[in-house]
């Protein structure tokens, strides 16, 4: 697994496990797919804020597969 926190980590289309506003207290990971990348700062303490390609907004905590692959 790779960093959520640093920007350049994150592609679109990558499958990543997300934490929703909701959710942060709790901690529940919510797993999809980049839609697109909504932090422009390079690195964030709390993860990247990304959409899903179902529209879910949260930051990034786990990044399960790489384009590459």
């Amino acid at each position: 697994m790779s960093n959520g926190s640093i920007r350049a980590n994150i592609k679109e289309g990558l499958n990543v496990g997300i934490v929703l506003k909701e959710d942060q207290r709790s901690g529940k990971i919510t797993q999809g797919v980049v839609k697109r990348i909504l932090t422009n700062s390079p690195t964030h303490p709390h993860g990247i804020k990304v959409q899903l390609t179902n529209g879910q907004v949260g930051r990034v905590k786990e990044i399960y597969s790489n384009l590459e692959k």
